[in-house]
C-alpha cells in the first residue's frame, strides 16, 4: 500500500525550514559509511534534530489516517535530509532493523514527508518500483508518502535547487502488510458507511475489526 497524507501545516513547514536554513548538515553516509548509492546530506546537530524530529512525530502520530495506515507501535525519529544540485539515492531496499539510541524497531513501512515545494528543484523524485513498472512522487511541502519498507525505491538526481525532505521508519503492530491492508479497508469501510448502516450490522463490522486485532495485533 503506498499512500499519500497531509501531515504538516504551514506553521510547521515554516518551523521545519528554519530549522534547516541554519542547521549543519553532514554527509548522508555517516549512518551508512559502506553505502556507494548514498548521496546526500542529514541534519547533524543533536538539539535541533531533536527538535525537528518531535515536530514531525507529533504531525505523524496526530494524524488519524496515518495511525490507520501504519498501526504504529515505534517510530524511528525523522530526519531531515537535503539533496543539493547532482545529489541522488541509489536503487535500494530500507534495511529491516534500525538500531536507535533506545533500541532496535523493524522497519515495516517507511515514511518521506516532503518540505521542498516541486517547483523548488527539478529532478529528486522518490521513485518506487514495483515489478517492471514504477511510481514516482514530488509532492507539496507537507504532504507524506508512507510505503512498505520491503520495496525497491530510489531519489532522482537533483539538478537544481535543493530538495529537504524527512524521512522516518515505522515498526507497525500489524507486521503483516496484507493483514495491514484488511484492517485499513475495514476501517475505511466502517469510517464512510457506518452511519448509513443498521445498528446490528455497523457493531457486528466493529466486532470484526476488534477480534481481527486481536488475533494479529502485537500489543507489547
Amino acid at each position: 500500500m503506498f499512500r499519500l497524507i497531509p501531515v504538516l501545516s504551514l506553521e510547521q513547514i515554516a518551523k521545519l525550514r528554519a530549522i534547516a536554513s541554519t542547521a549543519s548538515f553532514v554527509d548522508g553516509r555517516i549512518t551508512n559509511p559502506h553505502s556507494i548509492i548514498k548521496n546526500n546530506t542529514q541534519l547533524h546537530d543533536p538539539q535541533v534534530y531533536q527538535k525537528s524530529a518531535d515536530i514531525l512525530r507529533n504531525a505523524l502520530l496526530a494524524s488519524a489516517e496515518f495511525r490507520e495506515i501504519a498501526f504504529p507501535k515505534a517510530i524511528a525519529p525523522p530526519m531531515l535530509t537535503q539533496y543539493q544540485p547532482g545529489m541522488a539515492y541509489g536503487l535500494h531496499t530500507d534495511a529491516a532493523l534500525m538500531h536507535l539510541p533506545l533500541g532496535t524497531i523493524r522497519a515495516d513501512l517507511s515514511c518521506t514527508v516532503f518540505l521542498s515545494d516541486p517547483d523548488e528543484y527539478a529532478g529528486g523524485a522518490l521513485r518506487i518500483m514495483l515489478g517492471n513498472s514504477q511510481i514516482a512522487f514530488k509532492e507539496i511541502a507537507g504532504m507524506a508518502i508512507v510505503y512498505p519498507s520491503t520495496t525497491l525505491h530510489q531519489v532522482d538526481p537533483v539538478t537544481q535547487g535543493v530538495r529537504l525532505v524527512g524521512i522516518t521508519f515505522i515498526q507497525s503492530r500489524i507486521a503483516d502488510p496484507h493483514r495491514r491492508d484488511i484492517m485499513f479497508e475495514l476501517n475505511e469501510v466502517a469510517a464512510l458507511e457506518g452511519l448509513n448502516m443498521a445498528h446490528e450490522n455497523y457493531t457486528r463490522l466493529q466486532s470484526v475489526r476488534e477480534n481481527l486485532m486481536r488475533r494479529w495485533a502485537d500489543a507489547s
